[in-house]
């Protein structure tokens, strides 16, 4: 099978840090390059891949602020469907902009649906509704005005993260400093069980920072470690007594969640979106509405057994698994087509 995959440019392949979309682009390519499929990553030209490589892009406009978004976007979708017809199918991880290039070719383009940023998008994926195939990453993070061949969930490599059976006295909070992530709420939180916060994540909406974060930043009871690479975010999710997750949306997955149960840690999470996905109560973590109910959930977190929160994603969130998801979808749409 000839696959072609798309995935954003806002940062490399996989990503050094940040860049979930990225992240999850680079192990849908590798995974698949492991089972012997033909696969082209379109990606940044500092991208790594086992696959073949094709780039116009010369790294992501996170990392350059000289280069122009909307400008690279369009050279590299392009870029993509210009050699369409080379491929058996299209895999978009690139949001909404690629599906109106869809109708340019015969090759059939499954879409996998990171979230939908706002209402504002959905015109676009009606407009393309039973034209092309949408996946969701979890059913929660599902449109009633779409259709979707199925919900793969997102997968890990568990060789990049240890289980740890005894954490240190912390919590963490682990993700976009913004207001979407309840930055504010894990620090109410940790205040008022007297614990230790560490921060991580890429600082995404800067007044949010100053006002509600940067205040209460002293290295000791809170420290923030700024955005952190693959070994930084193993040791600091391993050795947490929990992973802070207030969100204050509807999460579409949540990928640091996954990630922290992996390493034996377990969550504590508003219970919006695909929460109960991906928890379950009382046994990888705890699902909360409020503040009062995360700072009970602390002192509960005895009651979790480490070494289940860790055999829940080598049960349901493997790299594998998510391949097979995908194998899946793409024989049906071939099937189809």
């Amino acid at each position: 099978m000839r696959i072609a995959m798309l995935s954003p440019i806002a940062w490399r392949t996989p990503p050094r840090h940040y860049g979930p979309w990225e992240s999850v682009a680079s192990l849908v390519t590798e995974g698949l390059v492991a089972r012997g499929h033909d696969v082209t990553l379109f990606a940044t030209a500092d991208s790594l891949t086992s696959g073949v490589l094709h780039a116009v892009c010369p790294q992501g406009y996170e990392e350059d602020r000289t280069l122009i978004a909307k400008v690279w976007e369009c050279l590299h979708i392009s870029e993509l469907f210009e050699h369409a017809g080379a491929y058996d199918l299209i895999h978009n991880h690139f949001d909404f902009l690629p599906l109106t290039y869809s109708g340019m070719t015969t090759t059939p383009v499954v879409t996998t649906i990171h979230g939908f940023s706002s209402p504002g998008i959905l015109p676009v994926y009606k407009k393309y509704n039973g034209r092309t195939f949408y996946v969701s990453i979890s059913d929660a993070d599902r449109s009633t005005d779409l259709d979707y061949i199925r919900t793969v969930y997102h997968g890990i490599d568990l060789t990049q993260f240890d289980f740890q059976p005894e954490p240190e006295d912390y919590l963490l909070f682990f993700g976009r400093i913004h207001q979407d992530k309840g930055a504010r709420e894990a620090l109410r939180i940790a205040k008022a069980c007297g614990k230790k916060l560490i921060m991580a994540g890429i600082i995404q909406d800067q007044g949010y920072f100053d006002q509600y974060v940067a205040p209460h930043i002293d290295n000791a009871q809170v420290v923030y470690a700024g955005s952190v690479g693959p070994a930084e975010r193993n040791r600091l999710l391993g050795n947490a007594l929990a992973l802070l997750h207030p969100i204050q949306f509807n999460e579409p997955f949540g990928l640091s969640v996954i990630e922290s149960m992996a390493c034996g840690t377990p969550v504590i999470a508003f219970n919006r979106g695909s929460m109960p996905e991906l928890i379950e109560n009382g046994r990888s973590g705890f699902l909360v509405c409020t503040v009062e109910e995360a700072v009970d959930a602390v002192a509960r977190l005895t009651d979790i057994d480490r070494a289940y929160c860790r055999q829940q994603v080598e049960r349901r969130f493997t790299v594998e698994r998510m391949i097979d998801g995908y194998t899946q979808v793409y024989q049906e749409i071939l099937e189809k087509a």
